[in-house]
């Protein structure tokens, strides 16, 4: 059992404490490789500036999984040079920061074949999370067991819990975390963030307080439990609770992010409190700087929910002024914004500016404005936006959206059409009931029986028919006035059973005229 000797930590807390921390993991975020190709040698670590040939430029060039980081390791050395354990673990912090998950491992595992580089628990905390990100949980755990017993300390259970809490395993992430209390282990708030982060994941909220409580009585929080315990909140719009929150995160003089008055601010916004969201508002844009880039997206959308267009024009000039570039997630959010206000030709020419900025291209930019245009029915503009950009690549998100555009200006073929192309572009469906529910009460309306067979068959095609389906069917018999063809052998055949409402919808039509249309059987 991988937890069976966690209580032999003694030796590996005292060096624990003087080491690269576990938190490190917490805090990471995958970022595109495009963010890679575009930063400067400012952003990176000295071993990696702009026009030396060093060890750190040479790993971070590799990007294609297939090549070696042992090769390239291994060829500088052969060229006289020094490789360093510090310079190696700059190197694996910028790799993982690019989400190059296994170049980063590949260098952990060349550095424990080394006689001459003396690993710490910190080390090895990080090539657990590493071979849990490329190799999976079980591998993981082997690792860990494996683990010498003075680096089977806290900072290695910390990063095997995050595993668990990653992957949502629940019941052994608890487990994990009552042998950490056991062993002394839980000294900062950093393991109970993580299982915060668990449970807000998988829905338990109420089980939020409680961890907390307990938390508490062992160490102290700090921001980050404040700004998921608001997070808690806000998935319960509770916002009494949040604002004791804040108002206790104040009296302990905790300095608040941008994140923790971003979440006040969603509640103050959903809960119609427009001159508290507007001071928060104040507070979280005095926080917001180049190093918390995402801060700005965050502050643009807060700004478009309170409906203030200067704010969200001053503020993209903002972004524009301080990054060389937005990305796609920053055009995003400025489009949803422009939407949100209504302001959609001013949407379109960012669209354009956009596409001319920006290869490959990402659908979720151009469904925004698709959705905008649908949203205010003017479908035959959204027409014109699809045929224009988007019509040589279709995807599924598109093409639905179309459909419904249709469905609301009650152009039911051209809905049926487009309905049609999105399930066919797709390998596997994976029905939007909601959608399937409002094609069928049209051709109910319709009383059109033809429709109807031709739906049917489409849909059992696509894998997809139900007994709420076949009752749409009858219906649409009904209102024709139509009795169906043998609909109970067809529904066995089907593998689909009959409700009351089935039999109700055979029992009415069974006095009507037998249909003369030719059905499709199975």
């Amino acid at each position: 059992m991988f937890l069976r000797l966690l209580r032999a930590r003694l030796s590996a807390v005292a060096a624990a404490n003087r080491l690269v921390s576990i938190e490190a993991i917490a805090v990471d975020k995958k970022k595109p490789l495009k963010r890679q190709q575009q930063s400067t040698g400012k952003n990176r670590s000295s071993d990696v500036a702009v026009g030396q040939d060093t060890l750190g430029r040479r790993l971070l060039s590799l990007v294609y999984d297939k090549r070696s980081a042992v090769i390239t390791i291994s060829k500088w050395k052969e060229e006289g040079r020094t490789v360093r354990k510090y310079e190696l673990n700059r190197i694996i912090r910028e790799l993982r920061k690019f989400a190059r998950f296994k170049h980063a491992l590949e260098i952990c595992e060349w550095m424990q074949l080394q006689n001459d580089i003396k690993l710490q628990p910190g080390d090895y905390a990080v090539h657990l999370d590493l071979i849990a990100k490329v190799r999976g949980v079980t591998s993981a755990e082997k690792f860990f067991e494996d683990l010498p017993d003075n680096m089977r300390g806290h900072q290695a259970c910390t990063s095997l819990l995050f595993t668990y809490v990653q992957n949502k395993l629940s019941d052994k992430a608890e487990a994990l975390l009552q042998k950490m209390a056991e062993c002394g282990f839980l000294k900062n708030a950093l393991p109970y963030n993580h299982m915060l982060n668990l449970y807000i994941a998988i829905g338990q909220l109420e089980k939020v307080p409680e961890m907390i409580q307990e938390l508490k009585k062992n160490t102290s929080p700090d921001v980050f439990t404040y700004n998921l315990w608001l997070t808690a909140c806000a998935s319960q719009n509770d916002l009494e609770t949040a604002e004791n929150v804040f108002l206790e995160l104040k009296k302990k003089k905790i300095v608040s992010d941008w994140v923790t008055y971003s979440l006040m601010t969603k509640l103050y916004v959903k809960n119609g409190f427009r001159e508290k969201a507007a001071s928060t508002l104040e507070e979280m844009e005095k926080r917001c700087s180049k190093q918390s880039r995402p801060s700005f997206s965050s502050l643009l959308s807060l700004q478009a929910s309170l409906k203030d267009k200067s704010e969200v024009h001053r503020i993209w000039t903002k972004m524009k002024s301080l990054f060389r570039k937005m990305n796609d997630a920053e055009y995003a959010t400025m489009m949803s914004a422009l939407v949100k206000l209504g302001e959609l030709n001013a949407a379109d020419s960012l669209y354009t500016e956009w596409e001319s900025v920006s290869k490959p291209r990402d659908f979720k930019v151009a469904n925004i404005l698709l959705a905008g245009y649908i949203n205010a029915d003017q479908v035959e503009k959204a027409e014109n936006f699809y045929n224009r950009v988007i019509k040589t690549d279709n995807n599924y998100t598109t093409l639905e959206l179309l459909t419904w555009g249709y469905l609301k200006t009650n152009q039911f073929e051209k809905s049926l059409e487009y309905f049609k192309k999105a399930v066919s572009c797709v390998k596997q469906w994976n029905p939007n009931e909601n959608l399937v529910r409002e094609i069928w009460k049209a051709i109910e309306d319709r009383a059109n029986i033809a429709e109807a067979e031709e739906l049917l068959d489409f849909l059992r095609k696509a894998g997809h028919v139900s007994t709420e389906i076949y009752n749409s069917l009858l219906r649409t018999y009904a209102k024709a006035e139509k009795m169906p063809v043998i609909i109970s052998e067809r529904m066995r055949k089907d593998n689909v059973s009959l409700d009351e409402d089935t039999h109700d919808l055979i029992k009415l039509t069974s006095t009507m005229c037998v249909n003369e249309i030719p059905v499709r059987l199975f």
